[in-house]
């Protein structure tokens, strides 16, 4: 779904663990029609409450041909490991799914390769999780080719200046929902690295454009 500006003409298709939160809270600044709670009780949630990310409808999409229709891309392997560091380890979510707390067996808190190695299954009890693994073309659709600009989340303060450029109003480069800890894909086991490299080969291939692919 397009999260709309309507009064700046934005539209904005918003990609789980790609920015989105920065975005969101950029997109709130110049929002004539959102009121904002006092700065120091904002959180990662505020923007997400404000915006919700949902799944991407062309019958939805082809609405804004006259708006400035953008979204934002990462990096395959950095998307997902950030799934990890901030939904998993900050953020907790497994512990939240009623499901795993059923079955049992699974652990709520599990190191980077045992959530690897089973995250179909993990996506499979917590809505969560399967949410920020989903591919991306689900959220800005199978061609990126209809959107007027496509920013990398390196070039958040590109966007930034074009918001400000496009609203009038001065836009600040926001960094939300930041994790507390980092994961590189070389951390994980060759086991673990290679049950991911069907699901990265096929980010990669759906953001050759804009993402090299390191297992070429």
């Amino acid at each position: 779904m397009v999260i709309s500006v309507e009064d700046h003409g934005l539209a904005y298709s918003a990609v789980p663990k790609a920015g989105c939160s920065s975005v969101k809270a950029m997109l709130a600044e110049v929002d004539p029609n959102v009121s904002l709670p006092p700065e120091q009780e904002r959180t990662g949630d505020t923007w997400h409450s404000l915006y919700p990310t949902r799944r991407w409808r062309g019958d939805v999409f082809s609405q804004y041909t006259r708006s400035f229709r953008f979204t934002v891309v990462r990096d395959p392997i950095k998307r997902l490991m950030s799934v990890y560091t901030n939904r998993v380890v900050d953020k907790k979510d497994l512990h939240k799914s009623r499901k795993l707390q059923r079955r049992g067996g699974m652990p709520m808190d599990p190191d980077p390769d045992t959530f690897f190695a089973n995250l179909s299954k993990y996506s499979e009890l917590s809505s969560i999780i399967k949410h920020h693994v989903l591919p991306a073309r689900m959220f800005a659709g199978p061609d990126l080719s209809q959107y007027d600009k496509v920013y990398r989340t390196e070039q958040i303060g590109e966007l930034a200046e074009d918001l400000a450029e496009r609203t009038g109003r001065e836009v600040s480069v926001k960094r939300a929902n930041k994790s507390t800890t980092s994961l590189k894909f070389d951390d994980l086991t060759p086991h673990t690295r290679h049950k991911l490299r069907p699901y990265l080969n096929a980010e990669y291939r759906y953001l050759s454009a804009w993402f090299d692919n390191p297992f070429d």
